[in-house]
């Protein structure tokens, strides 16, 4: 039974892998609002990352930092501090969890650091100017982190493709738009929570030991293939 913390597990890929966690697990979450699930291996503390103290814990094997964003705006009409809240989200409130609970991580069992990017990090994408660029810097940390705790602690990334969550609610919003999504796909879907919280499953996993300093792809071939 693993030690695992989240960040951001009350709603969307977060939740789905709390969800998944649970009957095996210690889970710990930490975001604003607690999920809508009670369970004996549950333990919620309602923090905001980026503006509050971090509680302490006594145990973590894994640590799992799921908060994001989607801020879609051509560049002339994204403003400085659109990038600046962007970057806070998904670089800022990693690097501060990560660096509050790395003494513990480091005396876990396989100790791991899963973190979410996005395809658009690499694919280039109109209007994503904030997010990919914000999402660039955690591959960014992914790697040199994961060089400089080789010997300790594993960390990878899982860059998804839309998925669908609230957050991507106005882009998924009707019939029409979810089928041009599709479309859009190589391999004609795009992406459901409990199919990314399987990914985080396996690189939290034994399985996973040799793996570390890795951003997977989950992209329906949108970045990968040109068909």
């Amino acid at each position: 039974m693993k030690n695992i913390l989240i960040i951001g597990g009350s709603k969307g890929i977060g939740n789905a892998i709390v969800l998944q966690q649970l009957q095996n697990n210690i889970v710990h979450n930490i975001s604003r609002n607690a999920p809508e699930i009670s369970h004996p291996n549950l333990k919620h503390y309602s923090v905001d990352v980026l503006s509050e103290t971090l509680p302490d814990i006594e145990k973590i094997d894994v640590l799992i930092y799921c908060p994001g964003s989607i801020n879609l705006k051509p560049i002339g009409s994204l403003s400085i501090d659109d990038f600046r809240n962007d970057f806070e989200i998904n670089v800022i409130g990693a690097v501060k969890t990560i660096q509050k609970y790395l003494p513990v991580l480091k005396k876990g069992v396989n100790p791991s650091i899963v973190l979410f990017s996005t395809v658009a990090a690499k694919l280039g994408m109109p209007f994503h100017a904030s997010i990919a660029t914000a999402k660039a810097g955690v591959e960014g940390l992914v790697k040199s982190l994961g060089a400089e705790l080789a010997s300790v602690v594993r960390v990878n990334a899982i860059a998804p493709t839309i998925t669908e969550t609230s957050l991507a609610a106005g882009i998924l919003r009707n019939d029409r738009m979810k089928e041009n999504m599709m479309e859009r796909h190589p391999m004609k879907n795009y992406l459901k929570p409990e199919e990314v919280a399987s990914m985080a499953d396996y690189l939290i996993s034994d399985h996973a030991k040799s793996i570390s300093g890795q951003v997977f792809e989950m992209d329906y071939g949108i970045v990968t293939f040109k068909i």
